[in-house]
């Protein structure tokens, strides 16, 4: 189906093709060429890091991070139940458990006392996800995982650029993954970097996103040739696609300003009607300077949900839910995960939509999915 208004849209900052035809004319067109090294040197700087490497995408950023952890079969990885299902693949690709935990009501972030309470001696790191772009409480997860010796990997794949009190998301973890995938604030179409706050884990980490041979440092005449030398895989990304995301970095300000420009529109035109229908919609919290990742809103009930997709897709809108929890998915439940669980996330599941949102959703395409919206009533 051809919808007038998708819930998302591939938005152009300008110069992507140019800089694509410009890694063509430069005659290397595989990973790690100067496009490449532009990016990852522009997170490292935005973001205050000591390194981060692109991948393919975010769910191999966080595969590495498994492999990095030298994970093994009966090791316990914690995670929100409200996430993309990449995040409990990457650890049991390594047969280490993913254990999921509820998220807190508003936010929809990991609940830190549920992290506590989940820990065991076989936990060895724990994902914060910060959803929606807004940031995770970072200093009670951080005390939480540092006294019991837990890794934490940041998952910032909608939270590129957003800050927690000040200080960029995906600088306070061990490790942190971000994503580039075509429906996130930046994108390449597929892609993601693997961000890395620990200088110990940088050597290791070129060596794995490049098939487990150290030619990165061959690349750098460090050693007279390449060999394979530990475990890995092909993760980097072509110099193509490198290209492309450094013409959606370079603009990354006026990117976010249209961003909050959409969510200040939403938020402003939907206040009223939100409050007359108990729609709850979503909140700036203290100390989160969001990314201005999505819109969502939670409807009074399942059914007011449907009625709300039906009649949006009447008009030609796009509006659509989002995760099914993990711990009630078919793999989830070999996990143990049981009905009444994560009952916070098992009622937003129910309860969640979101409103079209990308860079280029123009102010009359906006309001007339405002219009749309105010037209329901129950």
């Amino acid at each position: 189906m051809s919808w007038r208004i998708p819930f998302n849209r591939a938005s152009l900052a300008g110069p992507e093709l140019g800089y694509v035809g410009e890694a063509i004319r430069n005659g290397m067109i595989s990973g790690n060429g100067p496009f490449t090294a532009r990016c990852e040197r522009l997170l490292e700087r935005e973001l205050g890091v000591h390194r981060a490497i692109l991948t393919t995408s975010c769910t191999d950023a966080l595969e590495m991070t498994g492999l990095l952890l030298d994970l093994e079969e009966g090791d316990e990885v914690v995670l929100p139940t409200f996430t993309f299902v990449s995040c409990a693949n990457a650890f049991a690709l390594r047969r280490a458990r993913p254990v999921f935990v509820d998220v807190l009501p508003g936010s929809l972030n990991l609940d830190p006392e549920a992290f506590a309470r989940a820990i065991t001696p076989r936990t060895r790191a724990v994902l914060p996800v910060h959803y929606a772009g807004v940031g995770c409480d970072m200093d009670r997860i951080g005390r939480v995982a540092s006294e019991h010796g837990v890794t934490v990997i940041e998952d910032a794949a909608h939270g590129v650029f957003g800050r927690w009190h000040g200080r960029p998301l995906a600088s306070f973890g061990r490790f942190a993954t971000l994503s580039f995938h075509e429906t996130k604030n930046f994108t390449c179409g597929e892609g993601g970097a693997l961000v890395l706050n620990d200088a110990g884990d940088v050597a290791r980490a070129e060596i794995l996103r490049d098939k487990g041979t150290n030619r990165a440092r061959f690349g750098r005449g460090e050693v007279d040739k390449y060999t394979w030398t530990d475990l890995g895989s092909s993760f980097l990304p072509s110099e193509i696609l490198a290209a492309f995301l450094w013409a959606q970095l370079e603009a990354r300000e006026s990117i976010a300003a249209s961003r909050l420009a959409v969510w200040q529109r939403y938020a402003h035109g939907l206040a009223d009607w939100g409050a007359r229908s108990g729609v709850e919609l979503p909140a700036r919290l203290p100390g989160a300077e969001p990314s201005w990742h999505m819109f969502q809103i939670l409807l009074p009930t399942a059914e007011a949900r449907r009625r709300l997709i039906d009649h949006l897709a009447a008009r030609g809108i796009l509006a659509v839910f989002h995760y099914v929890p993990l711990h009630l998915s078919t793999m989830g439940r070999r996990y143990g995960g049981q009905p009444g669980d994560c009952p916070v996330a098992e009622d937003a599941a129910e309860r969640l939509l979101r409103l079209p949102f990308f860079t280029s959703l123009g102010a009359a395409e906006q309001d007339e999915v405002i219009h749309a919206v105010e037209e329901v009533r129950w």
